[in-house]
């Protein structure tokens, strides 16, 4: 089957634009700290995702040089608009990663007030910046002044807010968009909630009334029933998928056919799937090399693996392979196998998987 390149006509959404870029479609792929790395963005955007950000990279210049920043900021091959997101706390050094991050290549500049990761939040990056909306407006301020002689636009990932007494998403979010900020994501949970409960999108919609920009609704869009549910109650202009894309990038696929036509696709070949697969990990292997890429690639096969019958007994044997030759044969074998029982991918509960945390 071929990858969706655009939403289609009969989709509710509209194109839409994030500055002069117009997007192949209106479904985005979350920024995830050690999942949205450059193979895995350019594996979803193959299967339907028509926007992808990068995993966050740090305001802090000591750091610009490190392997773990460099590979965050390695975009080659990549289709456009390449999409930075950067965190930090200090308006200055937000506004000097920003325009790093663009002479390197990056298009759009996404400020990070949304993660809720502790080792993020007790510096007060993140979502702890919403607990000071001063500062916060003026990193926004910096930044868009900083991206604005590139011509680069700036966009805002943040939650509703800090905890449920204190939600403020739409008070940052109308000052966001009166500084120059293009378009506004909302992760439907407080930085209180981290990724417990569930996500609620009266937040979202009322952002969506309150601005003009563009508003993307994040948080617990696990299937195209709840795609369309999101839309509905939020009347967002884009959604944005995480921890559901992991180990199945082409739910972008599954949620433009449903929303275009309200019917399902069938599963995915096994034999698409193996395929898939170990050209993500070539790409894996390349991007982290021999050591680092195997130990990092085992959460991804995991991911992947985890619904199908077998998968979880082959996980432990494959956390036990020490080299990228051992893994890959392992996985093909074991999906070798699978397709002599399965010509598609055995159908399971979206609900009876757990969603692994990632910092969004």
């Amino acid at each position: 089957m071929p990858p969706f390149s655009a939403i289609p006509p009969s989709s509710p959404f509209a194109h839409m634009h994030i500055g002069p870029y117009l997007l192949a479609n209106n479904l985005f792929v979350a920024p995830m700290a050690g999942v949205t790395d450059r193979p895995f963005r350019m594996l979803c955007k193959q299967l339907g995702a028509g926007y992808a950000v990068s995993e966050m990279v740090t305001s802090r210049k000591d750091l610009w040089k490190t392997l773990k920043t460099s590979r965050r900021a390695d975009h080659t091959g990549e289709s456009g608009p390449i999409a930075v997101q950067i965190a930090g706390t200090d308006a200055a050094m937000m506004a000097e990663a920003a325009v790093y991050n663009i002479e390197r290549g990056a298009q759009i500049i996404d400020i990070n007030m949304g993660c809720p990761a502790k080792k993020v939040c007790n510096k007060w990056a993140g979502s702890a910046l919403m607990q000071d909306e001063p500062l916060a407006l003026s990193i926004v301020e910096a930044v868009v002044a900083a991206a604005l002689p590139h011509g680069v636009p700036v966009t805002l990932k943040m939650r509703t807010g800090w905890c449920q007494q204190h939600k403020n998403a739409v008070n940052l979010a109308r000052a966001a968009e009166s500084a120059g900020v293009q378009m506004l994501t909302v992760h439907g949970r407080t930085r209180e909630q981290g990724y417990k409960g569930v996500a609620e999108y009266d937040t979202i919609a009322a952002v969506k009334q309150a601005v003009k920009v563009p508003v993307v609704a994040n948080g617990d869009i696990d299937s195209p029933e709840k795609a369309q549910e999101v839309l509905r109650l939020t009347g967002a202009d884009a959604l944005m998928v995480g921890r559901a894309a992991q180990g199945r990038p082409w739910i972008f696929r599954e949620i433009a056919h449903y929303l275009a036509t309200g019917e399902h696709l069938a599963a995915p070949l096994v034999g698409e799937v193996r395929r898939l697969l170990l050209a993500h990990l070539d790409e894996h292997y390349a991007l982290y090399g021999e050591y680092t890429g195997v130990r990092t690639a085992r959460k991804h096969i995991a991911w992947y693996l985890r619904s199908m019958p077998g998968g979880e007994v082959f996980r432990d044997h494959m956390n036990s392979l020490q080299d990228s030759a051992s893994q890959q044969r392992a996985v093909a074998h074991f999906l070798d196998d699978l397709a002599q029982r399965h010509e598609r991918l055995p159908q399971v509960k979206t609900d009876s998987l757990p969603l692994l945390e990632s910092i969004a």
